[in-house]
């Protein structure tokens, strides 16, 4: 049961992850890779606090997810201050530069990794508790991203996607909005930190490297992008699928080659025969079209 335990916490992660992943990349349209590093930032604050400070858990989450939404402002205000492209430069070179940096101060742990981190609810109510407790989260952060794409800051951020420029006609702060649509959803991969750090108790640099922004994008671009639950069946697939053959009895040189295998396999299909996702996104996310959407996900474009 505890192998079980650990991919539903997994999946509730990652749900969180791509959901707050696909607010900045999907329905703001802006390209940043950096969603690892607010990731760690929320992982290493919170079990740095608990662990060395001695404060209570149930305040260092959310602690984490404040200095990863705050740590946001770094590179979203000098890259948006210029021009959008500059984004993904920046988010680059915060990524790399961060990794470097956790893996050379000495209050991170270093390389080594940051060990001894403490649990939250397991030791007293078992590990049932902390699986319900990431899976309210991540329902609470997919309800209330739902909201928010579906009130009035929703439609202006689909009027500022598909024409920034028409968009700060009329008057609006398009860097502005940016940043907080930046911020939220760096908040939010923080938050994803600390309940993945109180959990397994031990972080490390290498977890939180670019590759990880390749996966949490194709649990986005798999389900489908700019649409509420498409990340979060992108990522229940995506981290149960590559589980499923570890119960075949293979040696670890072969398991590890195929199930990276299988990750790019599904990307590939999908790349193909659903370009959309499994679920694709309504005509006012698509670039602000008219044109139906047809049931494989492409655009029908014979009636628009």
């Amino acid at each position: 049961m505890d192998f079980f335990y650990v991919i539903v916490i997994m999946v509730g992660i990652y749900v969180i992850l791509a959901t707050s992943f696909n607010f900045v990349i999907g329905y703001g349209g802006l390209i940043s890779v950096a969603h690892p590093a607010f990731f760690a930032l929320g992982a290493y604050a919170s079990g740095i606090l608990a662990r060395d400070l001695g404060w209570p858990v149930l305040l260092t989450m959310p602690i984490g997810a404040l200095f990863a939404f705050a740590s946001s402002l770094l590179i979203s205000l000098p890259s948006l201050r210029v021009s959008g492209d500059y984004l993904m430069i920046a988010s680059i070179g915060f990524q790399l530069g961060l990794v470097e940096v956790i893996k050379h101060v000495s209050f991170t742990g270093g390389p080594g990794g940051l060990t001894a981190i403490p649990q939250f609810l397991v030791r007293d109510y078992g590990t049932v508790s902390y699986v319900i407790f990431t899976l309210v989260i991540a329902v609470a952060v997919v309800l209330v991203t739902r909201r928010i794409v579906n009130s009035d800051y929703g439609r202006a951020i689909s009027a500022l996607r598909d024409d920034e420029l028409a968009f700060a006609t009329l008057g609006k702060n398009a860097m502005w909005l940016k940043i907080w649509v930046i911020a939220l959803a760096s908040g939010l991969a923080g938050l994803a930190g600390a309940i993945y750090a109180h959990y397994f108790r031990f972080v490390a640099p290498e977890q939180f490297e670019v590759l990880q922004s390749a996966a949490m994008l194709t649990m986005v671009v798999v389900g489908g992008m700019r649409t509420i639950w498409g990340p979060v069946i992108g990522a229940i697939l995506l981290q149960t699928l590559p589980q499923a053959i570890t119960f075949i009895n293979l040696p670890p040189s072969i398991l590890g080659p195929l199930q990276g295998l299988l990750f790019t396999g599904v990307v590939l299909l999908f790349m193909f025969f659903r370009p959309a996702g499994l679920i694709p996104a309504p005509a006012i996310w698509q670039g602000g079209t008219s044109a139906p959407i047809d049931r494989k996900g492409k655009l029908d474009v014979r009636g628009a």
